[in-house]
């Protein structure tokens, strides 16, 4: 009986720790695939997109920038504070403006600053990749950039069929991550760019608590792979395989977030 009774306790814990560590930091905009160039919005609110949840207040990421065939572009200067609005709260957020000029892969790249999680007693740190195609001409999506927690993915994060599959290597300065936990998450509420707000209807309703974040583990390489059943944004986050490992004299989850886009089968 005892032993049954601690498994549920074990368990319990184990259920919140979960769910207390389903944060997301975004880094959106509608279509990640675009035919042309030109101004793009981009929304990042540090929330839990598949359940309109939480907004976190955060502070000014550390680093925000863009590269586009090699070339790192700083884009630090043009980010800007905001709200953003889910079904829990409003909370702090912030947003970039944007030019896309030229065809190909730019790949956004935003280090947010340490947030504290009380609920954990630990810091957490999110470096998230979100790429934006244009003209469907691939340069840098499956490049290695030796970022201290990263998905590098051998997938086109924007070119993937509803009922296809995404496959990418958690890596940390280069080197794979063996056995690495991932969180996946659907953007179930989708941005209204104008309100900086998730709409107030899903896309579509999860069979269980279970299918509101969901879990899977990378192999012995650092290599997974996801099947998405569903056109959207989906975000895959890689809980703490960055090398920074501590932070104020506190534990720091260091994790590697990317986002990918499927496509409806018309």
């Amino acid at each position: 009986m005892l032993k049954k009774i601690a498994f549920s306790v074990a368990a319990g814990a184990a259920l919140y720790s979960s769910i207390a560590s389903a944060h997301f930091q975004m880094v959106y905009t509608p279509e990640l695939l675009r035919e042309r160039g030109g101004q793009i919005n981009l929304k990042m609110p540090f929330t839990h997109p598949a359940e309109s949840g939480h907004v976190m207040k955060v502070e000014a990421p550390e680093q925000f920038y863009v590269i586009k065939k090699g070339k790192k572009t700083e884009l630090l200067d043009s980010v800007k504070p905001s709200q953003w609005t889910s079904a829990d709260n409003t909370g702090t957020s912030f947003e970039a403006d944007v030019k896309l000029r030229g065809l190909g892969d730019y790949v956004f790249v935003h280090k947010m600053a340490p947030y504290f999680e009380e609920s954990e007693d630990i810091y957490i740190q999110q470096i998230t990749k979100s790429i934006v195609n244009v003209g469907s001409l691939p340069t840098d999506w499956n490049e290695d950039f030796g970022l201290k927690a990263e998905i590098v993915p051998l997938t086109k994060p924007y070119a993937i069929y509803e009922g296809g599959t995404f496959t990418g290597v958690v890596k940390s300065e280069g080197k794979p991550v063996p056995f690495a936990e991932i969180e996946v998450e659907y953007v179930n509420y989708e941005p209204d760019m104008k309100a900086n707000a998730f709409a107030k209807e899903a896309n579509m309703e999860a069979p269980a608590d279970a299918f509101i974040t969901m879990t899977i583990f990378a192999d012995a390489n650092g290599t997974f792979t996801f099947g998405i059943p569903k056109a959207g944004q989906w975000g895959f986050c890689a809980l703490g395989v960055g090398s920074d490992k501590e932070h104020k004299g506190k534990e720091l989850s260091q994790d590697a977030v990317i986002w990918v886009q499927a496509h409806p089968v018309k």
